[in-house]
């Protein structure tokens, strides 16, 4: 979210359009076929447990760090700055005529993994940024008279640092000495239950050495693979008894199960959080700033917006936690009392005030146990001191789905089935189910609210149905929206997040009767633009904008359209 005028909420980023084509590709994964039981990994210190020994970083950008690892005690953090990409490579022996596995884990901001001077069609493959850990692999094979390739990890100019950890060139034994392969890891233990809703179990388990991921199973069946020691099965029947053990695995195997533990989903509930919320309501983020928009007391908040995010709480010196300080400086000596006073008049007339964490400037990060317990014990402080109704999640500078999802449950536990929960994604966040920030909206769907995707600040991205559609029409808003429609969410937690003014965001603005269009289009089927979806979503939650204060400034001409628009939707 944007801190100031006639900015983007974050920078534009110019290689939206490879994103899409790259998306749009959706390259598979090509097998290299049965594996010759004298292949080995040629790579040296391949997870970086000899620091950056056999590896060469441009600029400095590499360093070798204990956490996060995927496996062992040490993985590569690189870092981009200015013109460089932090670009980290090894010259690997290889036969000639042959075919390799290239593999890595990755996590953090954009990375990159690719392999050249191979004498035939060097590849390479990538990810946008990632809370965990992400397995990228490709093949490649090489020319007649190639003893040695190079191969390479990057970011992306002006992003976020990349790690990576535990990487292959996995094919015919090249000469030049590997590191040794590992062996089977031993059995998880400790297994126990941390949480249970009435549609999901979430699980915890004790570290296992020279592990890189492990499987959960349900009464003998596999039902995820996760790279952390937690996680969270959903799909789940209420008031209904499961058992479940967990394996650990990496390049050698699985090892034997754990012992089992039985969980009993809790009794069924009126299912996502939000308490007496309208069926259809609008959501309006207020400032505590004043960045040339009309400065507003939380009683100034027009009476269309029915969910208001407190923008935002500020991190703290704690990882994981956070706090919130009322700027009175900036908002014209508006005192704590008074705002205090004003969170309870709103929800004397039936508003929800929710206390936003992150937005463009945002440093708060949910990366592990500790983090995610402290996240949660300092949103419920806020909720007490403040009055707040709930959370909303606004984080622009990656997610951890496991560690996110422990501060979410946590936080419900503590609060009660009435917490709102909101989330506010960038688009790119939310193209597939596969994503950070989409994979902790499914994990929490059992208390989630409202995902509030913001269509503005975007490159142009794919549709539901594989087409691209660029920013500022109602398919964009209408195709877009069908991916969480169709991937998993239920459309009461769905909604359309657009600015209140053309000031209100860098680009992205469309006049609210576009907003209006595109909610007629998901819930009644008119209003459509060339994307018209293959059915109507009559629940749609409504929409939601950046901010109240942009509103005001522009004459309040949002809210006054569109609050009733959606206020009337069927």
């Amino acid at each position: 979210m944007n801190r100031v005028p006639g900015t983007p909420v974050r920078r534009r980023r110019p290689w939206a359009g490879a994103l899409v084509s790259a998306l749009a590709l959706a390259l598979p994964l090509v097998g290299a076929g049965q594996a010759s039981a004298a292949d080995v990994n040629n790579a040296k210190n391949a997870g970086f447990e000899a620091g950056l020994s056999n590896w060469t970083c441009s600029a400095n950008s590499g360093t070798v760090v204990s956490s996060p690892v995927h496996g062992g005690t040490a993985a590569l953090r690189a870092t981009p700055a200015g013109q460089d990409n932090a670009r980290c490579t090894q010259t690997v022996a290889v036969k000639p005529n042959s075919t390799y596995e290239l593999s890595g884990w990755v996590r953090g901001g954009y990375a990159y993994l690719g392999v050249t001077g191979t004498g035939t069609t060097d590849v390479s493959t990538w990810t946008p940024d990632s809370g965990s850990w992400k397995r990228l692999s490709t093949n490649f094979t090489t020319g007649s008279s190639t003893t040695s390739v190079t191969v390479y990890t990057h970011g992306w100019y002006g992003q976020a640092a990349y790690h990576v950890d535990d990487l292959s060139v996995f094919g015919p034994d090249g000469g030049g000495g590997g590191d040794p392969e590992p062996t089977v890891p031993g059995t998880p233990g400790g297994l126990s239950v941390s949480g249970t809703t009435p549609s999901s179990v979430s699980l915890a388990w004790n570290t296992v050495s020279g592990a890189t991921g492990y499987t959960v199973y349900r009464d003998g069946t596999k039902v995820t693979a996760v790279s952390g020691t937690s996680a969270t099965v959903t799909g789940l029947a209420a008031d209904t008894s499961y058992s479940f053990r967990v394996a650990a695995t990496n390049a050698a195997g699985e090892s034997p199960k754990s012992a089992a533990v039985t969980a009993r989903t809790k009794q069924k509930d009126d299912g996502g959080g939000g308490g007496d919320l309208p069926k259809h309501a609008v959501t309006g983020y207020w400032q505590n700033f004043d960045n040339g928009a009309a400065v507003q007391r939380l009683s100034d908040v027009q009476d269309a917006y029915d969910i208001i995010a407190v923008a935002f709480a500020d991190a703290t010196g704690t990882p994981g936690a956070v706090t919130f300080n009322l700027d009175s400086a900036g908002l014209d000596g508006y005192t704590v009392d008074q705002f205090k006073a004003d969170v309870r008049a709103k929800q004397a007339a039936g508003k929800k005030v929710i206390i936003s964490v992150g937005g463009e400037k945002g440093t708060v990060a949910v990366n592990d146990s500790a983090s995610a317990t402290n996240f949660a014990e300092s949103v419920y402080a806020l909720m007490r001191e403040y009055g707040f109704d709930g959370v909303d999640i606004d984080l622009e500078n990656g997610l951890d789905p496991t560690h996110m999802t422990q501060a979410l449950r946590s936080l419900s536990a503590k609060a009660g089935p009435s917490m709102i929960l909101t989330m506010a994604p960038q688009t790119i966040d939310m193209q597939s189910t596969s994503g950070s920030y989409f994979r902790t909206a499914l994990n929490v769907k059992d208390i989630l609210t409202v995902v509030n995707m913001q269509y503005y600040n975007s490159g142009s991205m794919l549709g539901c149905d594989g087409k691209v559609y660029s920013q500022g029409s109602v398919d964009f808003l209408t195709a877009l929206a069908c991916i969480q429609l169709e991937g998993g969410l239920d459309p009461s937690q769905v909604g359309l997040g657009l600015p209140a003014s053309t000031r209100g965001a860098g680009s992205g603005y469309v006049s609210p009767a576009v907003v209006n269009n595109a909610l007629d289009c998901l819930t009644r089927g008119t209003g459509c633009g060339t994307f018209k979806p293959s059915r109507t979503y009559p629940s749609l939650r409504g929409a939601m904008t950046w901010s109240t204060n942009w509103d005001a400034t522009a004459g309040n001409a949002w809210s006054g359209a569109v609050g009733p628009h959606v206020h009337a939707l069927p």
